[in-house]
């Protein structure tokens, strides 16, 4: 194990654009409220990709990006009560709130003009230490392996919180079936409701693998589907599919926008909107998301399906999450 204030290896974001570059830099040591980690698995986010490709035009470089981060407490900074050194946890996108706006006060974290984030405003966990807020480590399943605790700290949160914005929808549809989708279907399922896939034209093994998680239907986003669905859920990041996804819901129905980034949404008749639909976004998460779907998790019991990298493979699994080529989620693993 590297030892605090000697090298950590890390993949570092140093220009929007181009590739993660390998670099070795002092290992963080945790200030007032922050703890030291040792980071055991990253999972790979599509907002890391936005944020790599130059989507999101105000991230801190140079940058460590990677905010489904899973790991286990070295060292404490002064006031640090709730956490021992050797406690795992899961640090998510969201890492700093003011607490003090109006949006903190009524709990509506998420919002909070002044939060800071995992992988963008604060380095994140494309390497073997990271440093966090105490106050916005999550508790972990104890059921749940490093690897298939990852990706539920994003790509599962963001899913969830989605789900709550659908309401008490029990027709689903998913356009774009990846990581979030893939964890959010099996909820679905254990609260006994339905869902429909809709993946890209002709992705005959994404489609394959909805109806493995029991998608009552999966097809192509240029499909209809079968029957009139009470929500869809967008994660796929292309602002064309909110016209289509209205075209796919009844009358006072939702369209929620699960993603960060989104292309811009073409124009659209109102009469796709009329009829009392309604198409809303998903911002961040907060902390108490985290704590009640880590509580659900073993008890559907979710199943995460992961592909894992070494962490100096971060580009190819970025590489492959651009170009479609994963089923659920790709996740790294820095080693000591």
């Amino acid at each position: 194990m590297t030892a605090a204030g000697a090298g950590m290896r890390a993949m570092v974001l140093e220009r929007a654009g181009e590739p993660l570059r390998a670099r070795t830099l002092p290992v963080p040591r945790p200030g007032p409220g922050q703890v030291l980690l040792r980071v055991r698995a990253c999972a790979v986010c599509r907002t890391d990709l936005h944020i790599v490709d130059g989507e999101l035009d105000r991230p801190r470089l140079p940058l460590v990006p990677g905010h489904e981060i899973v790991g286990e407490v070295l060292r404490t900074g002064e006031g640090v009560r709730g956490l021992e050194p050797g406690t795992r946890v899961g640090v998510p996108w969201l890492g700093r709130t003011c607490g003090r706006c109006g949006y903190c006060r009524t709990q509506r974290e998420n919002l909070c003009e002044h939060a800071r984030f995992t992988g963008y405003d604060i380095d994140g966990g494309y390497a073997t230490h990271t440093v966090a807020d105490e106050r916005f480590c999550l508790p972990l399943p104890d059921s749940f392996a490093d690897t298939a605790a990852a990706p539920l700290l994003c790509a599962g949160l963001i899913g969830y919180r989605s789900l709550r914005m659908a309401g008490d929808a029990r027709t689903l549809g998913f356009f774009g079936f990846g990581a979030a989708a893939h964890i959010l279907a099996q909820v679905v399922r254990h609260e006994g409701r339905r869902f429909f896939a809709f993946t890209r034209p002709g992705d005959s093994d994404g489609q394959a693998f909805a109806r493995r998680l029991h998608a009552e239907w999966a097809g192509g986003s240029d499909q209809t589907a079968p029957e009139p669905l009470d929500a869809a859920i967008i994660f796929a990041p292309t602002g064309s599919l909110v016209p289509t996804a209205l075209r796919a819901v009844r009358k006072g129905g939702v369209v929620v926008c699960g993603g960060i980034h989104m292309s811009d949404i073409p124009s659209f008749p109102y009469s796709l909107l009329w009829g009392e639909r309604v198409v809303r976004s998903v911002a961040n998460l907060t902390r108490a998301d985290g704590v009640e779907l880590l509580r659900l998790a073993p008890q559907v019991p979710v199943n995460t399906e992961v592909r894992t990298y070494a962490l100096e493979q971060a580009n190819t699994a970025l590489d492959d999450l651009r170009a479609g080529r994963l089923q659920g989620a790709a996740v790294l693993l820095p080693g000591d």
